[in-house]
């Protein structure tokens, strides 16, 4: 009794299951997916873009001081203010020169004073040294005594033009058009010749100083047109020279261009170089969307392959070895 009842349960489960799965909702049948099919060029090799690093340098720099001693009296400027070339930058207290500069002048009025004075007497003398009324040691004294007051007169003059180009050197002054980078000291100082007061960068004439592979750098051809990119942007700029050296470090060579006047950059700011470069290397390119991930860092495609039964796919693995924009070069 017991096992009839349990084959009657099984079997209207089995029905109820049947007449359940009949009333349901059937599985929509599988729509094939439509592709696009791209055709794969084989080739021997393929460019690429290869970055080189550098930096953006001021065309002159230097470290400005005065030529002598003194105490700064005058130094207006602050770090990043921009002077034009001639322009005062720091000024040496000059009093005790201008006080020289003063006697000297009021000396130099005299001994002019004195030397036209003599003049005219050696002349009146040679004229009553003709008539006899003077006798010849006397016109020679006062002619000699002429000429000393003329080499007087120089020695003055030297003096005041060396003392005015003491006043002058206590003015440092622009040597070009640049920016205060730095400041070292302040008005009050103490200064010894040399010492420096300010770093000074030229605006103009900027460079851009990159370090290039030696195999690459003998391709470059001074005078013409290259790609650099500053923040992002791309530019031309032209190659002014090739160092004949090698950096002992990196092992590269330097390549100078000149950095357009348009082009805002300040001294040490990264700039790359592009240039297009082949590699030997057989293979293809293939749009990155057609890729299909796979092991060991390798990459699947779907290949077309016709057969007596139609058109089918099958899976080949391949490498990829340099992706450009939404595309990817592949071997294998």
């Amino acid at each position: 009794l017991g096992i009839g009842a349990a084959a009657l349960i099984t079997a209207g489960l089995t029905l109820a299951l049947h007449t359940r799965f009949a009333m349901g909702e059937k599985p929509a049948p599988r729509i094939p997916l439509t592709v696009a099919s791209v055709e794969f060029q084989l080739q021997s090799a393929y460019m690429r873009e290869v970055s080189y690093l550098g930096l953006i340098t001021a065309g002159r720099k230097a470290n400005l001081g005065f030529e002598s001693a003194g105490t700064i009296a005058e130094l207006p400027w602050r770090e990043g203010s921009p002077v034009e070339k001639g322009q005062l930058i720091a000024r040496l207290d000059d009093a005790s020169l201008q006080a020289s500069y003063s006697a000297t002048s009021a000396e130099l009025e005299q001994a002019r004073t004195e030397l036209e004075l003599a003049k005219l007497k050696a002349k009146r003398q040679k004229d009553l040294r003709e008539s006899g009324a003077v006798s010849r040691e006397a016109f020679d004294e006062t002619r000699l005594r002429a000429q000393a007051l003329s080499s007087r007169l120089e020695a003055v003059s030297s003096r005041l033009r060396a003392i005015q180009i003491q006043i002058d050197k206590a003015s440092l002054r622009a040597p070009y058009a640049g920016v205060i980078a730095d400041r070292f000291l302040h008005e009050g100082a103490v200064v010894n010749p040399g010492t420096p007061v300010v770093r000074f960068i030229e605006t103009a004439g900027r460079e851009a100083n990159i370090g290039v592979a030696v195999t690459k750098a003998r391709g470059l051809i001074v005078g013409n047109l290259y790609e650099l990119k500053l923040h992002g942007n791309a530019f031309t700029s032209t190659l002014l020279s090739v160092r004949p050296d090698v950096d002992p470090v990196t092992r590269v060579t330097t390549a100078v261009f000149a950095v357009p006047s348009d082009i805002e950059a300040v001294d040490g700011e990264p700039v790359t170089l592009s240039l297009q470069e082949e590699v030997a290397s057989t293979g293809g390119w293939l749009p990155i969307a057609s890729l299909l991930e796979s092991s060991r860092g390798l990459w699947n495609v779907l290949r077309l392959e016709t057969t007596p039964e139609g058109t089918r796919t099958a899976r080949e693995t391949v490498e990829v070895l340099e992706i450009q924009g939404d595309q990817a070069y592949v071997r294998g």
